[in-house]
């Protein structure tokens, strides 16, 4: 790789990139990413959950840098208060909503740290993903007059209805929304229009005064494919699919290799100074040394 600008802000995804398959950090991420500050590198987390998810993480990795979650409809503070949001469009839920629950798909409505339901469904349970309980609230549509709806998630029983149910949100919304999909299976999202972690990792390096070509990215799933085209560092897991692989960078191991470390590591950390060793004797030499002190 030639002609990597000095890195001044890292964006970090969390499922299937920081953390490995057992959702956790490990030590070599952490002391590399605690490594990166030393050195005044700004780091943030850039994911599509909600901040509890990742609230200890913050803590844990003494962030200093304001964090996106929620697929970029939120920038949080380290304190945990919230910076900046964008909200759905009401006339966007009345559409999608009843639409999406007449087909038998489960629909969850994201607002801030909670996960909204109609009622009790297993296919909106993320909490192996550190997210919430969902808390069910009844109808969506009469929910969305009380709580901030930042984004939807569609979660359907299978890739072929998920397939046909994306397509068919795309004819029904256009350019009005932005649609997305992440690495979970068989679910797509709905998020307010030209709202994406990209954007929002773009807009935290802005208010940092940092140029986009000094800002590292490191994603695994088609919704970090912006994030990783707009940075000068796009780097993609060597667990992601190879469609992301063909825009980033630079391509480092799987999430269960510590590909974060390693990119870090090679990328970012300074490399250690060789240990320098006495040239070796002559055979010769050594013979007129020894006959000098004779």
């Amino acid at each position: 790789m030639q002609n990597i600008t000095h890195i001044k802000l890292i964006a970090l995804d969390l499922d299937g990139t920081l953390l490995n398959s057992q959702h956790q950090i490990t030590d070599r991420a952490r002391k590399a990413i605690n490594a990166a500050q030393a050195l005044g590198v700004r780091v943030l987390l850039a994911t599509g959950k909600t901040y509890y998810s990742a609230r200890q993480l913050v803590s844990e990795l003494k962030l200093t840098t304001p964090s996106v979650f929620v697929q970029g409809t939120l920038i949080y503070n380290p304190d945990g208060t919230i910076r900046h949001q964008v909200t759905l469009p009401p006339d966007v839920m009345r559409r999608i909503i009843p639409f999406a629950e007449s087909r038998g798909a489960c629909v969850s409505a994201y607002s801030g740290e909670s996960v909204l339901l109609r009622r009790p469904d297993p296919r909106a349970d993320l909490t192996r993903y550190h997210e919430p309980e969902p808390t069910v609230v009844g109808s969506l549509i009469n929910a969305m007059n009380t709580y901030p709806i930042n984004k939807l998630i569609i979660a359907t029983d299978g890739p072929n209805q998920t397939k046909a149910m994306l397509w068919q949100a795309q004819q029904m919304l256009g350019t009005s929304v932005t649609l997305t999909m992440s690495a979970v299976q068989n679910q797509f999202e709905i998020l307010p229009r030209d709202v994406s972690k990209g954007r929002a990792v773009a807009s935290v390096a802005r208010e940092l005064g940092i140029d986009l070509s000094h800002v590292m990215a490191i994603g695994d799933a088609e919704n970090d494919r912006e994030m990783l085209e707009l940075v000068g560092m796009g780097i993609a897991m060597g667990n992601a699919p190879e469609r992301l692989k063909a825009v980033a960078r630079y391509v480092t191991t799987s999430n269960d290799e510590d590909g974060v470390a390693e990119a870090l590591e090679k990328f970012v950390l300074p490399k250690p100074a060789p240990i320098e060793t006495a040239a070796p004797v002559a055979a010769d030499d050594k013979m007129d040394e020894d006959e000098d002190d004779a």
